[in-house]
């Protein structure tokens, strides 16, 4: 358990910061919020998520675990920026979807006498801000931290234990590679997918006749377009090469479609519902 002792902070009060605020806060750790948005900030206020809070990074001064909720760039040149704020021996993580280019360019210019543990929680909704913070939508989700061979036992265990104060479902470990390569898949292809269903036609009346399956299918194309435009070209090679063979998964079953080959349709019907039952165990 980590201390309560320990001073914490959280840079980025929006949907996921100000869930981990909540959530932490409802743990009892006194929390240091910073976001450019002073009314973010006092919303964590008048909820008692945070302690003290503003837009000065100069409050981290004592912080000895630091949260970034913060876009990918945003996250990178904040570190160039404020990093001599960080008190010595702090540990920071983040919550950025993308994992090599991160690691990449904050480990270049990152204070040796701060560790950075890279972490991503596999939760969020298709709002954004504060107001929408929900300690909730944590309790199905997987969280997976990223270590390096630069991370300390304790440093990855203190990252560990964060999830499970927040009561994660299910905490995994994966080297940046893999991560990145996974999240191609799991993720960033299925936003894909999604915006290009919704793009795919332009009849403004689709919404009288569309059924469940449609809008299932099509929740994620509600979409932060700043987000995940540069989540998309910080893993571009890995999600391309998904893109890729989506194309052709989609090719085959456009084949066995036109030449009416009932018999592999039925098996790839019979295979997908496989696959999606083993989602259903957990």
């Amino acid at each position: 358990m980590i201390s309560k002792a320990k001073k914490m902070a959280i840079v980025g009060l929006g949907q996921i910061g100000g869930s981990y605020a909540k959530g932490l806060a409802r743990a009892n750790y006194q929390l240091i919020g910073i976001d450019i948005d002073l009314e973010a900030v006092e919303f964590a206020k008048r909820l008692n998520w945070i302690v003290e809070g503003g837009d000065d990074p100069s409050l981290l001064k004592d912080a000895d675990i630091v949260i970034f909720a913060l876009y990918p760039i945003t996250f990178i040149d904040w570190i160039k920026e404020n990093q001599k704020y960080f008190k010595e021996g702090a540990l920071i993580t983040d919550v950025t979807g993308i994992k090599v280019k991160v690691l990449e360019e904050i480990n270049k210019i990152l204070r040796k006498d701060v560790e950075f543990v890279a972490s991503h929680p596999m939760a969020g909704r298709e709002v954004s801000g504060i107001k929408y913070a929900d300690t909730s939508m944590f309790e199905p989700a997987n969280f997976i931290v990223v270590p390096t061979e630069n991370n300390s036992e304790e440093a990855i265990n203190t990252v560990i234990e964060i999830a499970k104060i927040l009561n994660f479902n299910n905490v995994v470990s994966l080297d940046p590679c893999t991560h990145d390569e996974m999240i191609g898949f799991v993720s960033q292809l299925t936003h894909v997918i999604a915006v290009s269903l919704m793009n795919t036609k332009e009849n403004s009346h689709l919404v009288d006749y569309t059924g469940d399956s449609f809008r299932d299918l099509t929740r994620i194309a509600k979409i932060n377009d700043k987000l995940w435009t540069e989540l998309f070209l910080m893993n571009k090679d890995n999600l391309a090469s998904e893109i890729d063979d989506f194309v052709e998964s989609i090719l085959y079953f456009k084949e066995a479609l036109v030449e009416e080959n009932i018999e592999e349709m039925r098996r790839l019907f019979i295979q997908s519902t496989q696959r999606r039952k083993l989602f259903d165990r957990k």
